[in-house]
């Protein structure tokens, strides 16, 4: 058993329930772990979630385009949408769990330039919480508001 392991586990439940109604102990038994190793490489549920944003905000930075800002925010958002255990972050119930995560300095701090991670991680997050009208308003908004600030 190791964590990541333990965080592909906790994806599935997330996707499943949502990511505030899923306790420690419950992830625990999805990785086939007791709560003493789960426990072992997180401490407590806040740390689970850190791990895990910080996991997949470097997979999804990955597959994004470094130069082209507009196609690195839309594409970040196409991917999350596209994703229930990353999708889930952004229901009515788990968003301000989501908000208060994608702006710590846990998660930005791996990102690249900060203040710059910070703006486009704010951008998206706003996207994902609150939507344009469709993809192509979406584009309109960030090419528009967006892109002059960068």
């Amino acid at each position: 058993m190791n964590a990541e392991q333990i965080l592909d586990a906790a994806s599935g439940l997330f996707a499943e329930r949502g990511v505030n109604a899923v306790g420690m102990g419950e992830v625990a038994k999805a990785a086939g772990c007791s709560r003493a190793t789960l426990y072992r490489y997180f401490p407590d549920r806040h740390a689970l979630h850190v791990a895990f944003v910080q996991r997949e905000a470097r997979r999804i930075g990955a597959l994004l385009p470094t130069d082209e800002p507009v196609e690195a925010i839309l594409g970040a958002v196409r991917e999350v949408r596209a994703r229930p255990e990353l999708i889930a972050w952004f229901g009515a119930a788990d968003a301000g769990t989501a908000a208060e995560l994608a702006q710590s300095d846990a998660v930005i701090g791996g990102l690249g330039d900060e203040e710059t991670a910070r703006w486009l991680v704010r951008v998206v997050v706003s996207l994902l919480i609150v939507p344009g009208r469709d993809e192509a308003d979406e584009r309109a908004m960030v090419e528009r508001f967006v892109v002059p600030g960068l």
